[in-house]
């Protein structure tokens, strides 16, 4: 009887998509992934860091890990319609204090799920300082935008490419412990795994950019071995991908890894219809977990409006200005800033739970609140 059981369970769980053998996970089939993604709500919300941190170490060692701020914040979310955040983790956090970034996960996930938000964790992150460090941060360059974000794993991995495999119990322990949480999303495994510190040694920048292609398939298969439940994914961001054929290595993995599709756009709203039509052909659930740049032309009207209609998950930049400093454009690295700018970057909320614009957030509430045509 026993047996007969086994063996129906499997021909369901087959029928669903789902790899029963005793080898590797693989990717979810495309069936499995869209079956998934009927079930889910329309996914909103932003990429999120509290005010009081100026990067992901900051966010989470246990001297700054700020959950008072963090709960009132997602509240200020909650109140305009988010029920998903994007959160970055770090690997250095796992190496200081592995059980203590655990406890602070289920802490925010405790918070989040108060205010009916889910979180999507990112694990790595290829963009800004290329040289992390635990331990007090430093403070804000003045008016400069994300002036202390940080790599992870930083050059230290990137250019000892031998040593990627210590980065392994990070991956596999965050994901083992919550691989059956339902206030986890799914996963972002490698934020930007593309978006290089261009170095004058180009010998060295060839290996960097070999090293995240490495990283990035490796983690796609721990993840996989420790069989989450929720779905996993790396988002594109480089081009608007008119041209399969044209793809460079890394977002062949990207797209050929992930079993929902994510991208990130900063531009108008034609860029954006593109990106999402041309992301379509993939047959797979498509998340922008990336978007909104005041400046740049992609404002939440009318991009938000366009994600909610079409069911593409939308992640905007930035919740409330804070040490980031994400109100300040790109430029500002370069081009010299005194003042906070008439036209705001990125965030939505001042510190105080004001928002920067009540006409924005009005808006953000309609398109949250509206019932979904899909």
């Amino acid at each position: 009887m026993k047996k007969h059981i086994k063996t129906i369970l499997a021909i369901n769980l087959f029928a669903c998509g789902i790899s029963v053998s005793a080898g590797t996970p693989v990717r979810w089939t495309t069936e499995r992934a869209n079956q998934w993604y009927a079930n889910q709500p329309w996914m909103v919300g932003c990429n999120f860091t509290p005010s009081t941190a100026i990067n992901q170490l900051e966010m989470w060692q246990a001297d700054t890990f700020d959950l008072p701020k963090i709960d009132r914040e997602l509240g200020w979310a909650q109140a305009i319609g988010f029920n998903t955040v994007r959160v970055f983790l770090h690997n250095l956090l796992w190496q200081q204090d592995s059980q203590g970034l655990i406890d602070r996960m289920e802490k925010l996930l405790t918070v989040a799920d108060k205010h009916h938000i889910r979180v999507m964790f990112v694990l790595f992150d290829s963009c800004w300082d290329s040289n992390p460090q635990l331990g007090k941060q430093r403070e804000p360059r003045p008016f400069t935008h994300n002036s202390g974000w940080v790599q992870s794993p930083g050059s230290q991995y990137l250019y000892h490419p031998e040593r990627l495999d210590e980065l392994k119990p990070y991956v596999q322990g965050v994901v083992k412990h919550f691989r059956n949480d339902k206030r986890i999303a799914f996963w972002d495994v490698f934020n930007e795994p593309d978006n290089y510190n261009n170095s004058p040694d180009k010998d060295q920048q060839k290996i960097r950019e070999q090293a995240c292609e490495e990283l990035l398939k490796k983690t796609f298969a721990w993840a996989r071995e420790m069989r989450p439940t929720q779905p996993l994914s790396c988002g594109v961001f480089l081009t608007q991908w008119d041209h399969p054929d044209k793809l460079s290595p890394m977002e062949k993995i990207q797209l050929g890894e992930s079993d929902l599709i994510t991208f990130h756009s900063y531009g108008k709203m034609p860029e954006v219809r593109r990106c999402v039509g041309n992301l379509r052909r993939y047959g797979r659930p498509v998340i922008c977990t990336e978007y909104m740049a005041r400046p740049e032309g992609s404002t939440f009207d009318p991009i938000l409006g366009f994600f909610q209609e079409e069911k593409v998950g939308a992640f905007n930049w930035g919740l409330v200005s804070g040490k980031t400093q994400t109100i300040y454009p790109w430029e500002s690295w370069s081009k010299p800033y005194t003042n906070e700018p008439p036209l705001w970057f990125h965030d939505i909320f001042r510190a105080n739970g004001m928002a920067y614009s009540s006409a924005e957030t009005n808006y953000i509430r309609q398109c949250t609140l509206r019932k979904p045509a899909f």
